[in-house]
């Protein structure tokens, strides 16, 4: 199913001249309200009970090219496995021209207010099955082990305000992955220099591939620390493990890799003051 059709990049989802990685996660969850109120379990029904709508628990995404202003951008939505809670589905994400921008593969379930899974309406999981398409993708980070090197470690900490948090009272999900870049921008300050300083013809520091786990919700007015350790440093991956903490337990665990891009969006290697931070 079409979820987004030849919608133009604008100026507000760019970070330089290219869109900043959290949009991208922003198309995802249109798609999934879109993909939601066709199978009849619409977002609006599941909050007019008080629930948290298709929360993501596990999400697994890869870069190719990142779109840049004037260019449009289409999502195919494809349901890949059903549960009695859960359901998979696949994002496809193409240009103008019809070129692969990204893919992402995400399971939702839908919480109640005690923060139990839900199940899904009978019909709405009938059709949903229905529609199952197990397309051959493969996305996310298929490296999740230390180089061995002794790499850095950093963190910080952010008060989630009014600007952070969408209709459940819950951290919006284009949040985390902005959390994250602000995180490594301070490790950066911290080391001398700064994303600014380091960018020219090329980009660095974009979100490339990513696997994270989702274990609670962040919720209104809560403290969330964002823990990163660097795993591996290379010309074309910086890969780093990420913990993101409120309340004393994990809320969302995992590892991303981030990559260097030209101006046109194109991945190229990193430069050496770009690694340099780093101890590379």
């Amino acid at each position: 199913m079409q979820t987004i059709v030849d919608k133009p990049v604008q100026f507000g989802e760019l970070a330089g001249p290219l869109v900043h990685g959290a949009t991208f996660f922003d198309w995802q969850l249109i798609s999934t309200q879109k993909i939601a109120a066709a199978f009849d379990y619409s977002f609006e029904q599941i909050l007019a009970a008080d629930g948290i709508p298709y929360a993501p628990v596990i999400v697994d995404t890869s870069v190719d090219r990142y779109p840049t202003i004037g260019e449009t951008v289409s999502v195919e939505t494809t349901p890949q496995t059903v549960g009695d809670s859960s359901i998979e589905l696949l994002y496809e994400m193409i240009d103008g021209n019809g070129e692969r921008l990204a893919t992402a593969q995400m399971t939702h379930v839908t919480i109640s207010p005690t923060g139990t899974a839900l199940a899904l309406p009978k019909r709405a999981r009938s059709d949903f099955i229905k529609a199952c398409d197990d397309r051959d993708a493969t996305v996310g980070v298929h490296t999740k082990t230390s180089s061995g090197e002794q790499l850095p470690s950093f963190s910080t900490s952010f008060e989630i305000r009014s600007p952070h948090i969408e209709g459940a009272e819950l951290a919006y999900f284009e949040e985390y992955p902005r959390f994250a870049d602000i995180s490594l921008e301070e490790f950066l300050g911290e080391q001398g220099t700064s994303q600014n300083e380091l960018r020219g013809e090329k980009q660095p520091y974009l979100l490339r591939n990513w696997s994270w786990e989702f274990l609670s919700p962040v919720y209104f007015e809560s403290t969330l620390s964002v823990s990163s350790d660097v795993l591996e440093v290379n010309q074309e991956t910086i890969r780093i493990a990420h913990e993101f903490t409120s309340g004393g337990q994990t809320n969302i665990k995992g590892i991303t890799e981030y990559g260097c891009y030209d101006q046109s969006g194109q991945p190229v290697l990193f430069d050496t003051p770009m690694l340099a931070p780093f101890g590379e």
